[in-house]
Order: C-alpha cells, then sequence, then structure tokens
C-alpha cells in the first residue's frame, strides 16, 4: 500500500538560479545536491516544515527521457506560465506574503479571500507558478 508521497519535481531552466530562489528567497532546506555523472546534478530542496517531501529542482535537458526537440518544447511551456504550478501551505498568508516579497518573490497580487481561504499567487524565475494559501480552519 502507498503510504506517501516522498518526491516531486518542479522543472527549472537554470539550477543554480533555482537553488538561490527556493533556498534564498523562499527559505526551503537542501535536503541533497550531488553529481550524479555525465554532469547531472540531483537537486532537491524541502520546506522547513517538510523535510520528508524532497522537491527535486529538475533541469529541463536533453537526456535520459527528453530528446532536445521535447526538451525545448517543454522549457517553452515553462517560460508561458503554462505548465507548473503547485501550492504551498501557510499558516498566515499575509505575513509569509510580505516577507516573501520583501525577499524579491514577484506575486501576481496581494492575497485575496477566497472560498478555501486566503491565497496570493507567485512566480518563480522560470515561469513557474504557486498558489501561497492559508486555508480556512
Amino acid at each position: 500500500m502507498i503510504n506517501k508521497l516522498s518526491h516531486a519535481c518542479i522543472y527549472v531552466l537554470d539550477q543554480e538560479v533555482a537553488y538561490d530562489f527556493y533556498v534564498n528567497k523562499l527559505g526551503f532546506k537542501v535536503h541533497t545536491d550531488a553529481p550524479m555523472g555525465e554532469g547531472f546534478r540531483w537537486l532537491t530542496v524541502s520546506p522547513p516544515g517538510q523535510t520528508d517531501l524532497e522537491i527535486t529542482l529538475m533541469p529541463v535537458k536533453a537526456g535520459m527521457s527528453l530528446d532536445e526537440e521535447k526538451a525545448e518544447k517543454l522549457r517553452e511551456l515553462i517560460k508561458a506560465g503554462t505548465f507548473g504550478f503547485g501550492v504551498f501551505g501557510t499558516d498566515d498568508c499575509r505575513k509569509t506574503y510580505e516577507e516573501l516579497k520583501a525577499r524579491g518573490v514577484q506575486f501576481k497580487g496581494e492575497p485575496e479571500e477566497q472560498f478555501y481561504g486566503i491565497e496570493a499567487v507567485f512566480q518563480d524565475p522560470f515561469g513557474n507558478w504557486f498558489s501561497l494559501t492559508q486555508t480556512k480552519d
């Protein structure tokens, strides 16, 4: 029986830029940063309160599962903001919004009341977008 999700993938266009954004701006912790051979780097980060989830910051490159044509299509989808998305939870959306904004995170707007709680939407440097959500009790 499956009992948890241990890894999720966010496709990125530059792992150094991704490292800076997810670690220095969002405050995630590096879980693994290791060379895997042939120039491949296994880089995973975790939200501080969820260290058993590793988010793989996966570069979009031709290789194992992508040829160059598919890699280019994926890069274009990411840049257009139409591919990657996710939801990050917070106990205080407005406070976290102010903290992240002060660190340079670009939001699409200020936190807003929704039927499910308070939400603010931001993008990473590549076009992946995320909902920062404080759910209703």
